[in-house]
């Protein structure tokens, strides 16, 4: 019991620096309740992680289909081996049946498509939805960021449970480093969620943020951290490693408009200063994700050599060829755009409604031009109770055939976040990060948002559909 007894060290110690006596007197009356939550999810989680995780035991699962993505297949009747939290080996049932050791423990998953575990590209864990600048006001002045983070990690489970065994999260929109530590917490059992990619705060330049529009004498906090000059975005990006990013993420532009037919925006950042953030990120062993919506922060991004660009609503052809030539991937995030559109039109931002529309045209383009298209939904901008799934539906009404949708989802999204020795693939050597469906999501794609199944690192998460014997 040493993290519980750990955690109410630092409570006290919190309660007695908690500002004047009356202040004392106010936050230790709550000392009890919040040692009491301490103690319930501390002890839980030893519990948790006692109990679930993986040893070197072997799991057997039957899979009555099983999509290949690498081959671009659907398998019957297959078996997948697992020892640990790896895939040791796949193949026909029989086959494979006979490798398990006689106390391996057998899942029958023989009335299911089973698929590599979902992986989200771009998600706002610390979020709970977008909708208007009140929307985004309102939690960073009115929740605390221990508050937030509570919430981070029901978002956390929420998209596990879904089926997303592995996110990118792009910024925790001015709750710090708490995306680090709700990551820790899921490595270190004490919580459920998918594997984690952060990207920590994010950056932009002085006044191109929220929150905005306040009176000048009001220190307001910050959805980002504001760097400026190149000397401070090198210090910046140093920082952000120093405290766990796995990513760097830039707000390359803002202000959009259209001018003949074109999605135009304001840059943030010069190109000595987006040089700096490219050349340092990389130097120290990170990709680097760029915010870029109109047209212009899109072609500043992609000149720069950043590796994904998020949302890019106004991408055309000749920066798509560009893209391709450089390897760099498009996060495109299209159910977002069309959830807060609406809102936002109506709040005296119209342009949202003609980007929505921009995007559509830009996917089908993309697809025809074979655009490595990461999935990623901005989950987070709308809230945690939409299945992020969702995503899935517009890619195919817009152009991509199921399986490249899936595939979007599974091997290229493994290839974006260079982790595609561990993921994205059922294949040997691989993480056991597995999912299951009751239908066929290459005949209906929306299959993928009544998940049944969910395996993390070999340990069960959800099943609501093996055959039990």
């Amino acid at each position: 019991m040493k993290g519980p007894w750990n955690n109410l060290l630092i409570i006290i110690a919190f309660v007695s620096v908690c500002g004047n006596r009356g202040r004392r007197k106010e936050a230790s009356g709550l000392l009890t309740i919040i040692a009491l939550l301490v103690f319930s999810v501390s002890f839980t989680g030893l519990v948790h992680a006692q109990a679930s995780a993986p040893s070197q035991r072997q799991m057997l699962v039957r899979a009555g289909r099983l999509l290949d993505v690498r081959a671009g297949r659907a398998l019957e009747d297959q078996g997948v081996l697992i020892v640990g939290e790896r895939i040791r080996a796949v193949g026909p049932y029989a086959e494979i049946a006979r490798q398990a050791s006689a106390d391996a423990q057998r899942i029958d998953l023989s009335s299911a498509t089973v698929l590599p575990g979902l992986i989200d590209c771009h998600t706002h864990v610390l979020l709970q939805g977008d909708v208007t600048s009140a929307d985004y006001d309102a939690q960073l002045l009115k929740e605390s960021i221990p508050y937030r983070t509570l919430r981070a990690a029901v978002a956390a489970r929420t998209a596990v449970m879904n089926g997303f065994t592995t996110i990118r999260d792009l910024g925790t929109e001015g709750a710090m480093y708490a995306d680090v530590d709700v990551k820790k917490a899921i490595e270190n059992g004490v919580i459920t969620g998918p594997r984690m990619f952060v990207a920590t705060r994010a950056f932009s330049a002085t006044g191109m943020y929220p929150i905005t529009g306040y009176a000048w004498e009001l220190k307001m906090p910050e959805g980002v951290q504001f760097v400026d000059g190149p000397e401070e975005i090198r210090r910046g990006v140093r920082e952000q490693v120093k405290y766990g990013a796995d990513w760097i993420k830039v707000y390359v532009d803002r202000r959009y408009y259209f001018k003949d037919g074109v999605l135009h925006s304001m840059l943030n950042f010069t190109d000595d200063e987006l040089e700096a953030f490219v050349t340092e990120a990389h130097r120290l062993g990170r990709r680097i994700a760029a915010h870029a919506m109109g047209r212009d922060g899109i072609a500043a991004a992609v000149r720069h050599g950043f590796d994904s660009i998020e949302h890019g609503y106004g991408l055309d052809e000749e920066l798509m060829d560009e893209m391709n030539k450089r390897g760099i991937f498009w996060c495109p995030t299209i159910y977002v755009g069309v959830y807060v559109a609406p809102g936002r039109a109506a709040a005296g931002a119209p342009v949202w409604l003609q980007m929505r529309d921009a995007e559509a045209q830009a996917f089908r383009l993309a697809v025809r031009k074979g655009v490595r298209i990461a999935y990623g939904t901005d989950a987070g901008g709308y809230p945690w109770t939409e299945n992020e799934a969702k995503e899935f539906s517009f890619m195919v009404r817009y152009g991509m055939a199921p399986l490249e949708a899936i595939r979007s989802a599974t091997i290229v999204a493994a290839e974006l976040l260079n982790a595609q020795d561990d993921l994205g693939v059922i294949e040997a050597g691989k993480y056991a990060d597995l999912i299951a469906v009751a239908g066929d999501p290459l005949r209906d794609i929306t299959e993928l948002e009544r998940v049944r199944f969910v395996m993390k690192g070999g340990v069960v998460l959800r099943d609501e559909i093996s055959v039990k014997r």
